[in-house]
This record gives structure tokens, C-alpha cells and sequence, in this order.
């Protein structure tokens, strides 16, 4: 598969360009949308948990966003990976490329889009005079962690939706459950710890809390978090790739 990818990294890069384009064609904000779209729910968010429900927790406005921003990233890349394959019919059925190249491209539109949300955020950041200390190294860390969860997650649901197009309806109830239970808008550590270890076998919310701990709080990032968050996103990204060369030979009947 790496390989693969890197000799097709050309094509790679034009596909994710092009559908990162062709997402906002005919917008008259066009890209901003991308930005626009954490920032409306942060402000919904907020106003519900910052004065509905008050929340003593600090910088509860940065600590919205970061997990907006993350979730999004999922969100958005699983969904396109979702899509990948159905929707590009002429690409699998007429020229020969490696499948994967389709649910990579779109990993990485998903990433450009995160990349412009977290320039948002440090922004925030900035504003609010939250300086991060020598702790942000995790972050990057992290960051590709999630980024190969969601390339592993993609490979499976976009070979699974091509044979079954049930799987992105099921995948849209698993977000929004997903939404509510990774910890987006409170601190799963303030839980009973035998409800915070359940919450915690979620690796994206565990990646949302260490996230919050690296850039906000000045945490050390405990290494057992970062080690199940990291054999997670490698046990998915296996499991997933291991389903997709198993249904790939169909792709081209199935589309």
C-alpha cells in the first residue's frame, strides 16, 4: 500500500486538491465554509454550556473549539472516504489505479480543511492569551495519529459501502453518537472512572483529551494515552486495509 501511494503520489496530490475545490464550487464563500462551519457550532455550544449550563472549565471557548475542530476532522474525512469509491465510477471502471489512492486523496482533503480550522484555533489562542509551553510537541504527534485513524476507518467503510449502501446510514447514526460521547463539549476526566474508562476505549475521544491537555492545560501527555491512541489508529488502519484488498477485485461491478 505505501508503496503504491508514493508512486501515485502525483495523482494524489491532484485528486485531493481538486475534490478540496470542487466541495465548495458554486459557494460564494467558497472555501471559508470550512472555517465557518466550527466556528457556527462553537458559537452554538457555547452559548448552551456557557450560559444554559455553565461550565467552570478554563478557556472553555478554546476547549469547545479544539474539540469541534478534531471531530470535524474525523467527521469529514471518514465521510469523504465514505464516498470515495461510489463516487468516481469512471475511475474505476475505465483506468487502472491503485484503489487506495481514491480513499487517500480524500484523507488528505479532509486534512487540508483540518489545517485551516487549527490556524482558526491558534488564532483564538492568540487572542486569548493562552500561550502554549514546551508540551505542544505532542500535538503533532497526535495529530498524525488521528489522521491515520481516519485513513484505516475509510479504507473499510468505503469498500463496505460499495457493496452495501446501508453502511452510510449506519455511519452517519455512529457520528452522532460518536459526537455526543467523545468528550466534545465536557472533560471526561471530571468522570466516575469506571464511566471515564468507557468513554476512553474511543480513541478519538482519548485523542481530543490529550489534545486539550498538550495545547491548553501544559499537561505531559501521559505515554500509556498516547500508546493506545497510536495502537488503536495501527490496529484500524490494518484491519481496514485487510477488508478493502478483500473486496476491492468487486469495486468495478459494484459502482
Amino acid at each position: 500500500m505505501i508503496r503504491n501511494l508514493w508512486e501515485y503520489r502525483c495523482l494524489v496530490k491532484r485528486l485531493a486538491i481538486s475534490d478540496f475545490k470542487i466541495r465548495y464550487k458554486n459557494s460564494i464563500l467558497g472555501f471559508f465554509w470550512s472555517l465557518l462551519e466550527p466556528l457556527l457550532l462553537l458559537l452554538v455550544l457555547y452559548i448552551v454550556f456557557a450560559y444554559a449550563f455553565p461550565s467552570t472549565q478554563e478557556n472553555y471557548h478554546l476547549f469547545l473549539l479544539i474539540g469541534i475542530v478534531l471531530w470535524d476532522f474525523f467527521t469529514k474525512g471518514t465521510s469523504m472516504g465514505l464516498n470515495s469509491i461510489i463516487g468516481k465510477p469512471g475511475m474505476i471502471r475505465q483506468v487502472y489505479i491503485p484503489r487506495e489512492v481514491l480513499i487517500f486523496s480524500s484523507s488528505l482533503t479532509a486534512l487540508m480543511m483540518a489545517v485551516l480550522e487549527l490556524g482558526v484555533f491558534f488564532i483564538f489562542m492568540a487572542v486569548s492569551r493562552v500561550i502554549p509551553t514546551s508540551t505542544i510537541i505532542y500535538f503533532p504527534v497526535i495529530f498524525i495519529i488521528l489522521f491515520m485513524l481516519i485513513f484505516g476507518s475509510s479504507l473499510a467503510i468505503g469498500a463496505l459501502n460499495t457493496y452495501y449502501r446501508d453502511v452510510q446510514y449506519i455511519w452517519a447514526v455512529v457520528l452522532q453518537a460518536g459526537f455526543f460521547a467523545s468528550g466534545i463539549f465536557f472533560d471526561i476526566s471530571t468522570y466516575p472512572e469506571y464511566i471515564k474508562n468507557i468513554l476512553l476505549l474511543n480513541p478519538v475521544a482519548r485523542i481530543i483529551l490529550i489534545s486539550r491537555e498538550s495545547l491548553l492545560y501544559n499537561a505531559t501527555v501521559p505515554m500509556w494515552d498516547l500508546a493506545f491512541c497510536f495502537a488503536s489508529s495501527i490496529m484500524i488502519l490494518i484491519v481496514g486495509y485487510l477488508i478493502f484488498i478483500k473486496l476491492e477485485p468487486g469495486f468495478a461491478e459494484e459502482v
